[in-house]
């Protein structure tokens, strides 16, 4: 059985960084990105919402690890 891409279901084609609350949804309890594996994103919702974590963690939006 195939998972499907929620951002491909929901037709999502760009992410806003400060969009934290959708992006939680792909961090796990220690604040490391989820993989595509465990989200069941395709590999080019992945790559996007693994660039808009990173921005959102530069600008002090996500923590960069939980403690």
């Amino acid at each position: 059985m195939e998972k499907n891409c929620l951002l491909c279901q929901q037709n999502i084609i760009t992410l806003d960084y400060k969009n934290t609350e959708f992006l939680r949804q792909f961090l796990t309890g220690q604040a490391k990105i989820l993989p595509s594996k465990r989200s069941g994103t395709c590999n080019k919702h992945q790559r996007l919402v693994s660039s808009s974590i990173k921005r959102a963690r530069f600008m002090a939006l996500l923590p960069f690890t939980s403690r």
